[in-house]
C-alpha cells in the first residue's frame, strides 16, 4: 500500500492527525482536498509543509 497519514503541523511543530490512509491530495481554490482509500474527503485551508514518503506522512501547515 502507498497511502499515507496526513498531519497538521502547528506553530510549535506538534503534529495532529487529520486523516489516515490518504490516497490523494489535490489543490482546490483556497486549500487542499484530501481523499482516503475509503472515499472519505476533507477540505483544509492548508498548504503542504513536507512529504515523508518513507514514513508515509503528509505534513500540512495552515494557510494564512
Amino acid at each position: 500500500m502507498c497511502e499515507a497519514n496526513a498531519y497538521l503541523v502547528n506553530a510549535d511543530d506538534q503534529k495532529e492527525l487529520i486523516m489516515e490512509a490518504v490516497d490523494t491530495v489535490e489543490p482546490v481554490d483556497d486549500g487542499l482536498k484530501l481523499t482516503n482509500i475509503f472515499g472519505d474527503q476533507k477540505f483544509l485551508k492548508a498548504m503542504i509543509y513536507s512529504l515523508s514518503l518513507v514514513d508515509h506522512q503528509v505534513l500540512l501547515k495552515p494557510s494564512p
